[in-house]
């Protein structure tokens, strides 16, 4: 199990979504500066500087150090090949040239490039530049006269850095997989939903045409009127059947079991004896509303009362306020409890119902409220047009 996890850990090319150069990149080199000059100005002021390596030579480690940081997450190869590289050279001239001197301690900074190796780069990628760094480990202890303990605890620090930035790697991809499964489970249920739509929709079409069909020669007006039934219902199923191929559905079996809407949502309100007690409200108007924005509805204040039950401390009342207007549909829930540790706003059902309301054209938010409790705020078009 566990090489078949880092199989899939390295197998693949380094990951396309590392962050490019930004304001903390350049905020992390400059205070690694900072520190730099400081450390140079507290040794000279306590007569210590001889004990320093010449400076020129402190410019070009801190240089080879805290250049190449900047390209640690896009170039992490790169990055490290050309840091370790200018660092085993410097090394040597130290080595062959008999420089004696210490370095800075801002130094150190060289374990983030061994972290961004693992942290960021591809399988191939970090056994090289692997190989690098242990080739200059030997090279810069030998320059500095380490001792063996000294040498050993050099290891094992750089060890340690690739070791977090492979576990930190293994960890968000795990995320990211969850994430995607989240979204694939509610495309899965928003296609049944919709499939069941146009079932009902087509099972309504063909009665009025067996209809139409009997009366047409007795009753020829009322054969009209079933035809503008069958028109409309096929305009219907029409854009039902866009919003299927909309959300990508996947192959599975579909279930027929009638789907609820906004009338059902009242049925999740509560008789005040359990707690959290529930209240419901619905105001405007719901007629013509798509049927998979009212299985919408529905599912996002099930899952939201579901969420305040299991998270929210102390809470005695959650509110259901359901908005229909001419163009939208409004869907408010509020929990007057406190925020436990996992209602986090990247949970996997908050991200579930974002991508349900997503699909359906809407908007969706989810966050603490103003004065207290959490806040679940769901906007959808009566249409459920998709994206």
């Amino acid at each position: 199990m566990a090489t078949n996890a880092l199989h899939a850990l390295w197998a693949e090319p380094r990951p396309t979504n590392a962050p490019d150069r930004g304001p903390r990149d350049w905020a992390l080199v400059a205070a690694l500066v900072c520190w730099s000059l400081v450390e140079v100005v507290l040794r000279q002021a306590a007569w210590t500087s001889a004990n320093l390596a010449p400076r020129p030579l402190l410019l070009l480690y801190v240089l080879a150090v805290l250049g190449p940081l900047l390209w640690r997450r896009t170039h992490p190869l790169v990055a490290v090949a050309v840091s370790f590289g200018t660092l085993t050279i410097l090394d040597i001239v130290r080595i062959l040239t008999g420089s004696q001197g210490a370095l800075l301690s801002s130094m150190s900074a060289a374990l983030i490039l061994a972290y961004a190796l693992f942290r960021w780069g591809s399988g191939r990628e970090a056994a090289s530049g692997l190989g690098v760094i242990l080739l200059w480990l030997p090279i810069t202890h030998v320059a500095d006269h380490m001792s063996l303990s000294e040498a050993v605890a050099g290891y094992g620090f750089f060890l340690f850095a690739a070791a977090l930035g492979a576990a930190i790697r293994y960890r968000t991809k795990i995320r990211i997989r969850d994430i995607d499964h989240a979204k694939a489970r509610e495309r899965e249920q928003l296609a049944r939903e919709l499939h069941d739509t146009v079932a009902h929709h087509v099972s309504g079409i063909a009665i009025q045409a067996q209809a139409g069909r009997a009366i047409a020669a007795s009753q020829p007006e009322r054969a009209i009127e079933a035809l503008a039934v069958i028109e409309d219902a096929a305009t219907r199923t029409l854009t039902e059947l866009r919003a299927i191929v909309g959300v990508l559905r996947a192959s599975q079996d579909t279930e027929f079991a009638p789907q609820p809407g906004v009338a059902e949502v009242e049925q999740l309100a509560t008789d005040g004896q359990a707690r959290p007690c529930v209240e419901v409200t619905l105001s405007g108007e719901f007629d013509d509303l798509s049927p998979a924005v009212g299985a919408a509805i529905y599912r996002l204040a099930q899952e939201s009362i579901t969420n305040a039950r299991r998270h929210a401390r102390h809470a005695t009342q959650v509110t259901v306020a359901v908005t229909g207007d001419a163009d939208r549909v409004r869907l408010t829930i509020d929990d007057d409890g406190s925020a436990a540790g996992g209602r986090a706003p990247a949970g996997y059902g908050l991200v579930g119902m974002r991508e349900r309301a997503s699909l359906l054209g809407g908007t969706f938010h989810a966050g603490p409220a103003a004065e207290r409790g959490w806040r679940v705020e769901a906007v959808l078009p009566r249409t459920g047009t998709p994206r």
